[in-house]
């Protein structure tokens, strides 16, 4: 089953923004693990309970400190999740299931309902891996794209694809800076993963502007000037929003994720993107929206020509924007997530 409505409005303005009140309001439990998402899903209207705890680690990080969630994001120590009585359960990580049934009372599928969002792409014995809930019918697994749901053994569990849904950073195009930007965290720990092999590559036909988490070692261990490559380490969103508006193409080596939420932003803020053709990257990327490759040194050249050619980036940023409004825009992504939460709570 695919949750998807091809007809949402692809308009430079973006959409429009507002309070969402969904048809039923439920309360649902879920982990703050991936920002980014997590961002987008809690402007649903629905009341999301986030666990917190002193230390804000990994199993309670509550509401984020560096977004702008609205108040429906409720933080609850661990003592009172089980008062909190949810309607449904959203799993993110394997140990998740002990977590909550132990924090509930409850047993998951069963008692409260619950379902597995899957962000990544397999690991290990590829296409073969086994899902952790595979085996199980009662908990569904949403996957965030559709090679995902293709590469994961989910076995018995139920499937579904929400696709990713990302709040629109405006039309902030310059392209002043005869720059391409890349965004990669943790580049030298998770090196081929990120493709950071793959930059020196680029920088000989683009200089580069890298941003992202750990990131200042990367020019040093690639031997790359400043010139090359410029690197700016975590900025907050919005200030990276701008330093990426003021260059002229989005450079995306990443070879295995289920889909960058960076290059989804810098195509709604009117970049080309120039895309390693791997994982979900063809259905994000049409032909106008830039290039998409497996061979490096297309991308290199695709990158060569739109810092070389102003007018021809801002042309094909704006098709950028246009493409990623129409599939990743936040009321489409809203609206699947209120079509699974009925049908699984029903």
């Amino acid at each position: 089953m695919t949750v998807h409505d091809s007809s949402a409005a692809a308009i430079l303005d973006g959409e429009e923004g507002g309070a969402r009140v969904p048809a039923r309001t439920r309360r649902i439990l879920l982990w703050h693990v991936h920002g980014s998402w997590t961002t987008a899903f809690v402007r649903g209207g629905h009341t999301c309970l986030l666990p917190v705890t002193p230390d804000r680690g990994p199993d309670g990080r509550g509401r984020a400190r560096t977004w702008d969630w609205p108040a429906n994001a409720v933080e609850l120590a661990p003592g009172e999740i089980r008062d909190g009585e949810p309607d449904l359960v959203v799993l993110q990580r394997p140990h998740e299931i002990d977590l909550a049934e132990r924090l509930l009372g409850r047993r998951l599928g069963r008692d409260v309902p619950a379902v597995y969002v899957e962000h990544n792409t397999p690991r290990g014995d590829v296409p073969d891996t086994r899902h952790p809930v595979a085996d199980r019918s009662d908990i569904p697994v949403v996957h965030v794209t559709h090679f995902n749901a293709l590469f994961w053994d989910c076995g018995r569990a139920p499937v579904r694809v929400v696709e990713h849904g990302v709040p629109d950073p405006g039309y902030r195009f310059t392209g002043e800076e005869a720059r391409a930007g890349v965004v990669l965290n943790e580049p030298l720990r998770r090196w081929r993963v990120t493709g950071t092999d793959l930059l020196p590559a680029l920088a000989e036909r683009a200089p580069l502007d890298l941003f992202g988490m750990s990131v200042e070692g990367v020019p040093d261990r690639l031997g790359l000037p400043p010139s090359r490559l410029r690197v700016h380490e975590d900025l907050p969103q919005d200030a990276m929003h701008d330093g990426l508006a003021r260059l002229r193409a989005y450079a995306h080596p990443i070879r295995w994720t289920s889909l960058g939420l960076s290059l989804i932003e810098a195509m709604m803020l009117g970049l080309p993107a120039v895309v390693l053709g791997t994982t979900e990257a063809y259905r994000a990327v049409p032909p106008e929206a830039g290039a998409v490759s497996t061979d490096p040194g297309v991308l290199a050249e695709a990158l060569r020509a739109f810092v070389e050619d102003r007018d021809l980036a801002l042309r094909t940023g704006a098709a950028a924007r246009r493409a990623a409004l129409s599939r990743y825009g936040l009321t489409r992504f809203l609206d699947d997530w209120d079509r699974v939460i009925e049908e699984v709570t029903s």
